[in-house]
């Protein structure tokens, strides 16, 4: 299966219907140890995405990447906003000049979540949205290595995703300012493993969606 840009569309409102959908207990996770404005930060973000995505659609996968990256980064602003700008750009850096299969894609998706773990200083075990992505990443190369049919290989990255986020329940937070609560960070999920989990089982449906015959 060929995917271009042009799904990317469908992909964005996937991800603003999700963050929609559970706002409220993403923002109460926030709230537990966090600033409590991740959301609306974030939606700030998806909504500009939401402006352009006809434009992005036109877009080869490489300037796509760029442009999703720098408007992340202009908009949602604080360590979302530049966290995942990075991961984004990084994509875009990889992806430059190639014939974007899903082997090309799924090493520049890790070269990007290897970009954020240097620009946020972190790793996994920390409890960041980085417990979410990294397990991602893995489970996409080694997917796309092996050929995985594209269905099973969508189940294994959101069940990574899944098992990742609920990790972060039992890490001590090392981190943004969740750090400052010690032990009583211990026993809640982070609000940034969250919305990337839920981003990647968004995107990952819209692509199930969009394989699956007529």
């Amino acid at each position: 299966m060929q995917i271009n840009p042009e799904i990317l569309p469908r992909i964005i409102q996937a991800i603003a219907d999700t963050i929609e959908k559970n706002a409220e207990e993403v923002t109460q996770l926030d709230q537990a140890i966090g600033d409590g404005d991740h959301v609306v930060n974030l939606q700030r973000g998806i909504h500009a995405l939401q402006a352009q995505s006809a434009e992005i659609a036109q877009l080869d996968w490489a300037a796509a990447m760029q442009k999703i990256g720098m408007t992340l980064m202009s908009t949602v602003g604080g360590a979302s906003g530049s966290l995942y700008g990075t991961l984004f750009v990084t994509i875009s850096k990889a992806l430059r000049g190639q014939s974007v299969d899903l082997p090309v894609f799924a090493s520049a998706f890790a070269q990007g979540v290897e970009s954020v773990k240097l620009r946020g200083k972190a790793d996994a075990g920390e409890k960041t949205m980085l417990d979410v992505l990294i397990p991602a990443a893995q489970r996409l190369q080694t997917a796309a290595a092996a050929s995985q049919a594209l269905n099973d290989l969508l189940a294994g990255i959101t069940n990574a995703a899944e098992a990742g986020v609920e990790a972060t329940r039992n890490m001590l937070a090392t981190k943004g300012r969740a750090s400052f609560l010690g032990e009583r960070s211990l026993g809640h999920i982070d609000a940034g493993a969250k919305t990337a989990q839920l981003m990647i089982a968004a995107t990952a449906g819209v692509l199930a969606s969009s394989a699956a015959p007529a």
